[in-house]
């Protein structure tokens, strides 16, 4: 294992993020107070609370795997686009570096930053409203998991993009909606049966389901099944990676 590469891709990757901290770190707290204004505020005084949960700390493990998956897609998919864009992605390919170390330094330093600012706005939101998390242990691993599958998500897109303007069409046409429709700041049990099943086919459902009960104890599926879910999602993402690499798709064009 080349160590000293992943390393340096690591540290390339973390250097730019804190070059432009306004932008990677403060923007996303400065949405997340918007959001506790709108939500908490507006649609928190006409709904108390949620299965015992006051509705503005309900929302927090919502708000959290929002950014999260945001930020993980986001960071990823640049921080790969980018030497491809430029022609730099020849030094990767032709350095003393496999496809797994090259793969993980550019996934572990976008999930690191998810992460980072995933925390940043768990203790912003502890300013709002009171957050407990009961079992600590499978919040970090929730919050490990979604920021290195979507990290890996990410990283495909970033294969697979041409041009910046196909960086934002998943995420924005895809991901976002699904996130907002996934039990984000509610929970599905409100709604009607038909619709709960629908719901069950999206997949930010489990994730989010999952880290709220780390929170609350309140889930609108199992934790098994939410882990069970977020582990096939990220095989699926290393199975893809793996094909690409093997392949060389996209990576020389």
């Amino acid at each position: 294992m080349n160590w000293r590469a992943i390393v340096a891709i690591f540290t390339y990757e973390m250097k730019r993020f804190f070059r432009t901290l306004f932008q990677s770190l403060i923007s996303p707290v400065i949405s997340t107070v918007l959001y506790f204004i709108v939500f908490g505020a507006a649609i928190g005084g006409r709904i108390s609370e949620i299965e015992g949960v006051s509705y503005g700390a309900f929302i927090v493990p919502g708000l959290i795997m929002l950014s999260i998956l945001t930020q993980s897609i986001s960071n990823a998919s640049f921080g790969i686009y980018f030497p491809r864009f430029s022609g730099t992605i020849y030094e990767y390919l032709s350095a003393p570096i496999s496809a797994f170390e090259m793969v993980l330094g550019f996934v572990g330093a976008a999930a690191a930053k998810s992460i980072l600012i995933g925390l940043v706005i768990l203790a912003t939101s502890a300013f709002f409203v009171p957050v407990t998390v009961a079992h600590p242990f499978w919040a970090a691993l929730f919050l490990l998991l979604t920021a290195l599958t979507f990290s890996l998500f990410g990283f495909i897109i970033g294969l697979w993009a041409d041009g910046f303007e196909k960086l934002q069409i998943i995420p924005l046409l895809i991901i976002t909606p699904l996130t907002f429709l996934g039990g984000s700041f509610y929970s599905i049990s409100v709604l009607p049966e038909f619709w709960q099943k629908v719901s069950l086919f999206n997949p930010v459902v489990y994730l989010i389901s999952g880290f709220r009960w780390s929170f609350y104890e309140v889930a609108d599926v199992s934790l098994a099944v939410s882990l069970g879910m977020t582990a096939l999602f990220l095989v699926i993402c290393l199975a893809i990676v793996s094909w690409i690499f093997r392949t060389g798709y996209r990576l020389k064009s």
